[in-house]
């Protein structure tokens, strides 16, 4: 039976594309570097901050990339994070899972003093038991170490818990754990990157996460 849920923030309860190709956008204009107009913006949405800008960047030098990411948050710290809005029927749901005594988590490889802000910008705190992201010197960028931090912080069964995310990071570190996926097809993720990582169940509207998570119940 499943009864905890984890959810990923960007692309799955909110739509954050605005903000974080402005800040990108930013870092580029004071790095005094021509943005590479080729690489789509929903390819780097969900990754932690250091990979997409090694990518972005075509480069490997560790000072290079640090600066930019300190660029890139100085930015998000004071405007990006609320260049940002909740997918539509997400509050609803989130509401009527914490009712039926669900256990709720946000999951996200972005920084946790940022999730918390935004989760209580949308006034979305109330439904979770628990906000947890990546930390400053980059500890948990990589999910699936999340995950498993949580599942033993929590003390919360493999077997009970399930990951939805619309990356195929986020079904990928799901299975490394050994917990529930559910990929979303209406997030940044393409469908045939969902369909491709696998996940246990595919949702192609947020309405249609809950009719999922009280199948598998």
């Amino acid at each position: 039976m499943v009864s905890n849920i984890f959810f990923d923030l960007d692309g799955t309860l909110t739509d954050s594309k605005e903000g974080i190709e402005n800040c990108y956008h930013y870092a580029f204009q004071r790095l005094n570097r021509v943005y590479p107009a080729e690489i789509k913006m929903n390819d780097l949405i969900g990754l932690p901050l250091r990979i997409a800008f090694r990518k972005l960047l075509r480069s490997d030098d560790e000072i290079l990339i640090e600066r930019a990411v300190v660029i890139f948050r100085e930015r998000f710290s004071a405007v990006g994070l609320f260049e940002n809005k909740v997918y539509p029927g997400i509050p609803e749901i989130l509401s009527s899972l914490h009712q039926d005594c669900y256990r709720l988590y946000v999951v996200t490889s972005k920084m946790k003093i940022y999730a918390d802000r935004i989760v209580d910008h949308f006034q979305l705190s109330p439904w979770f038991n628990g906000i947890f992201g990546a930390e400053l010197e980059g500890r948990f960028d990589n999910k699936a170490e999340l995950i498993e931090f949580i599942l033993s912080d929590r003390n919360l069964a493999a077997e009970e818990t399930a990951m939805i995310g619309d990356r195929k990071e986020d079904i990928e570190a799901g299975k490394i754990n050994l917990i529930r996926t559910i990929g979303v097809t209406y997030g940044y993720g393409t469908k045939e990157e969902i369909i491709g990582s696998a996940p246990d169940y595919i949702c192609a509207s947020p309405s249609d996460i809950q009719k999922t998570i009280i199948r598998i119940r």
